[in-house]
């Protein structure tokens, strides 16, 4: 009769009898044989059987003679010829016993991944083991390096035109594995496992960073396909999840910065302290000494004691202050209101246009028969007139008088006391022209053309009249 073991349901909690010696269809595990059609997942796994017969019949015994026989197939897969002869095949595993070549030979020919030719007389591989090395070749990378593979798969899948969503959601699995990682890592507070992890951040996001526009193109293309819309949504999320939390590690070691403490003048920090501790056995063995010599008070009595304690005391207390008497009156001291001074040339500008507007009044003709009124001026004449007669105007003084030119009018300044109001009253109204004019003078060269009209002015002469209004511009 042949032998039976249990097998426990977690759901019904029944016993079902397993028979090793028949082979059981995967449909009859299921309560409904149907099942296995409704499934995609199912449907493929079923339609590759024989590829799963392959890897049971190479991992099937005992784990030694499993890794030997992975060693060998994927020895044979890299070593870049289809065809081997008996004495190259006995060359290239050389270092193994003849009796375990013949036992992985035989094991890799019954699961058709190796095939004789006898009129060749060689051995040649298969298309099938060429799919069973692979799905083993993330066993030729290392531990580290899982992301590296699926991104490999996946940026190779789509190149190709046969990427699925199995694939982009294993990916998306991965990513929020490390995530949850590096979680648990800022969380911890832990130096080295806070350095640890970021350095494994950073070589995931150089990965991630060199796939980044097949991920791109990969959401983007994902239209019109369910599984692979979700899975790419998904994988986006996870990306972006993964990509913020650089900030975090900056934070959680900027903290970490600020909590390492320097033994006074030596150098040494409390990191170098840790790693020391580290790479001692016995921590409990470095007390020995300390505790075999316990600490003791000698030569201090207690009257000594007292006397620091109190001194101590009195240092530390708060002297009261004294009780201080109002300071008597005082007489005020006596002010004096200046104002600022300004400038003479606002002055001498004022009482030059106030001169001007007596010939140009009303009351000129009474005062002059033999000449008319003028009521106009060449704006240059009141830029150019000197403080001094014996002196020429300064550029200074020039550019300061043209700046004050927009007071005269002015509805605003008319009503300031002083200088500035006197000079917005003058009747005088200032009309800037768009040329500029050619000076003979040692200080300004060029000055933009202007009149200044009397307010008293019947109308506008044909030779004075302005060619247009401009804003004043700086003399040169």
């Amino acid at each position: 009769m042949p032998a039976r073991w249990p097998v426990f349901d977690p759901v019904q909690d029944a016993v079902l009898s397993v028979t090793p010696d028949i082979e059981s269809a995967f449909a009859d595990y299921f309560r409904d044989p149907d099942a296995v059609g409704d499934s995609p997942l199912a449907f493929q796994i079923e339609h590759n059987s024989t590829l799963v017969e392959a890897l049971r019949s190479v991992f099937q015994g005992p784990g030694g003679l499993v890794r030997l026989r992975v060693w060998m197939l994927l020895t044979l897969v890299q070593q870049g010829s289809a065809f081997l002869s008996r004495e190259a095949l006995d060359q290239l595993f050389y270092a193994v016993r003849p009796e375990a070549v013949d036992s992985v030979v035989k094991r890799l020919r019954e699961a058709a991944l190796l095939s004789w030719d006898e009129t060749q007389r060689h051995y040649g591989l298969t298309a099938l083991a060429q799919q069973v090395a692979t799905m083993l070749a993330p066993l030729t990378q290392q531990s580290e390096d899982e992301l590296s593979g699926l991104l490999g798969q996946v940026v190779g899948a789509d190149r190709l035109g046969t990427l699925d969503g199995a694939q982009v959601q294993m990916l998306q699995a991965q990513l929020g594995r490390l995530h949850h990682e590096f979680a648990d890592a800022i969380a911890s507070g832990s130096e080295f496992r806070l350095r640890e992890a970021r350095k494994r951040y950073d070589r995931a996001s150089r990965l991630i960073d060199k796939a980044s526009d097949t991920i791109t193109a990969i959401i983007g293309n994902a239209r019109g396909q369910l599984r692979m819309e979700q899975a790419a949504r998904g994988l986006g999320q996870a990306q972006s999840r993964l990509l913020a939390m650089a900030s975090q590690f900056n934070r959680a070691l900027q903290q970490v910065d600020r909590q390492r403490v320097t033994l006074g003048t030596t150098g040494i920090t409390s990191t170098d302290v840790k790693l020391w501790l580290q790479t001692q056995a016995g921590l409990e063995s470095l007390m020995n000494d300390a505790i075999a010599q316990p600490v003791s008070l000698g030569l201090v009595s207690p009257h000594d004691m007292l006397d620091v304690t109190e001194a101590e005391f009195e240092r530390d207390r708060p002297k009261a202050q004294l009780a201080e008497a109002l300071p008597t009156a005082q007489a005020a001291p006596v002010g004096d209101l200046t104002a600022v001074a300004l400038p003479q040339e606002l002055g001498a500008l004022s009482d030059l246009l106030a001169q001007w507007g007596v010939l140009a009044g009303p009351e000129a003709g009474a005062q002059a028969t033999d000449a008319a009124p003028v009521h106009w001026r060449d704006i240059s004449e009141a830029l150019l007139h000197p403080l001094d007669a014996e002196d020429h105007a300064r550029y200074a003084q020039v550019a300061y008088k043209t700046q004050l030119m927009p007071l005269l009018g002015d509805a605003q300044a008319q009503d300031l006391p002083g200088p500035t109001g006197q000079l917005a009253r003058q009747p005088w109204r200032v009309q800037w022209q768009t040329e500029l004019q050619a000076l003979d003078h040692p200080a300004v060269s060029h000055l933009s053309a202007g009149l200044l009209r009397s307010i008293h002015a019947p109308d506008t002469p044909e030779s004075a009249a302005p060619t247009g209004d401009a804003a004043p511009n700086t003399p040169v």
